[in-house]
């Protein structure tokens, strides 16, 4: 697999598999799941460069699970795999277990 390594304070995602049934047991088609909100950390930038030359770290780590705002990011696919590209602005809770 490629090395993909994001820069300032972007993240790079891997989206964790959408429920494919509902609570009841109804299977349903791609087009009725909702879009992934879930997602891996796979890697981070170094933080976001202020305006004063101080660099603000990034508050997750790879292996995170995040959970994101619905249409942020940028979806990619490289080496048959989709990973979302977004800024640590856009992520919106850490998953604690």
């Amino acid at each position: 697999m490629p090395t993909l390594k994001p820069l300032n304070d972007r993240l790079i995602l891997k989206a964790v598999a959408a429920e494919e049934k509902t609570s009841g047991g109804i299977f349903l088609p791609d087009s009725a799941q909702e879009k992934p909100t879930e997602a891996e950390v796979i890697a981070v930038g170094p933080g976001k460069t202020l305006d004063n030359g101080k660099v603000v770290p990034i508050e997750v780590k790879p292996g995170d699970i995040v959970l994101y705002s619905k249409y942020g990011g940028t979806e990619i696919k490289l080496a048959g795999e989709e990973y979302i590209i977004l800024r640590q602005d856009d992520i919106l809770a850490i998953k604690e277990n």
